[in-house]
Formats: C-alpha cells, sequence, structure tokens
C-alpha cells in the first residue's frame, strides 16, 4: 500500500442529512450504487455489499460516522473512502470522496478505476436526489465491467 490519494466530488442541490442518509440506508443506496447491502451503515459497522458487476461483493467497515458531514469506509482489501458533505450556497451540498489504501501494483490502474467508478456513482445519487429517478449510470458502468470481466465472446464487439 502506498500515499496516493484521489478524490471525485460532485455538487448535488440537496441537504447534507439527505445525502448521507442515501449512503446509509440500503434502500437508497440500492437505488444508485449497490445491488444489496446486508444491513444499514451504523458506527463500527461491517456489512456486506454486493455491487451490481454480478459476482463483486465486499465487506465494508464504517471507521467514521458523523452525520451528517462525515462519513468513512474500510473495504477487505485496505482501500478507504472517506466521504465528506459539506454545505454549499446554503441549498447545496458538495459531496465529496477521498480514496486512500492502493497497492502499489497497478498504482494508476486501480486510482484511475477508483476515480472513474465514484464519479459515477455521485453522478447517479445527484441524479437520483434531484430528479427521484436513477439514471442508471452505475447499473450500466456494472454491466461493461462484466463484459470485460467475462473476456471475449468470439465476435467482433463483444
Amino acid at each position: 500500500m502506498n500515499d496516493t490519494t484521489v478524490t471525485a466530488s460532485m455538487l448535488i442541490r440537496r441537504g447534507a442529512a439527505e445525502i448521507f442518509a442515501a449512503f446509509v440506508d440500503p434502500d437508497t443506496l440500492c437505488r444508485f450504487w449497490l445491488d444489496s447491502a446486508s444491513a444499514p451503515l451504523a458506527p463500527g459497522a461491517t456489512v456486506e455489499w454486493r455491487f451490481k458487476v454480478p459476482g463483486v461483493s465486499d465487506q465494508v467497515t464504517v471507521t467514521r460516522f458523523e452525520p451528517p458531514c462525515r462519513l468513512s469506509l474500510r473495504f477487505s482489501d485496505g482501500q478507504e473512502v472517506a466521504l465528506s458533505f459539506d454545505i454549499h450556497d446554503g441549498d447545496a451540498t458538495r459531496v465529496e470522496a477521498r480514496c486512500t489504501g492502493f497497492p502499489d501494483e497497478n498504482l494508476l490502474a486501480h486510482a484511475t478505476n477508483t476515480v472513474e467508478g465514484f464519479s459515477v456513482v455521485l453522478c447517479d445519487l445527484k441524479t437520483l436526489l434531484e430528479t427521484g429517478r436513477s439514471a442508471n449510470l452505475t447499473r450500466d458502468k456494472a454491466a461493461l465491467i462484466a463484459r470485460k470481466m467475462a473476456g471475449p465472446a468470439g465476435s467482433p464487439g463483444a
């Protein structure tokens, strides 16, 4: 592991408490990011998250829980994600995901995939909270990842 840090951020036109709650509540979390979560996030909790990519799951441990401003998670591979929810112009919130704990091997690929992933998640969350409907960005990105993981299907464009 090294000390590389990457960030993704998004302005969401909702209050910090509503956005924080979206990450904590499994029902909402599954509308923009996950396929399932074994329990709500809570101080010190360890939960099982199943991602929208088929067969991909992880144990996530809450390392910081300060509603509605800070939420930090540690994934089983040691990657840490610190989410911050900061008021912006009174009626909006700047959400930032700061990620650390990348392996030295393939560092650039891991960091790039993480920034891309959190950018998609935050964009889908923004759409969900501002319009009431997910744009299915995370679902569609998961479909691309699943196809890449499956390898060549024997036909062009597969």
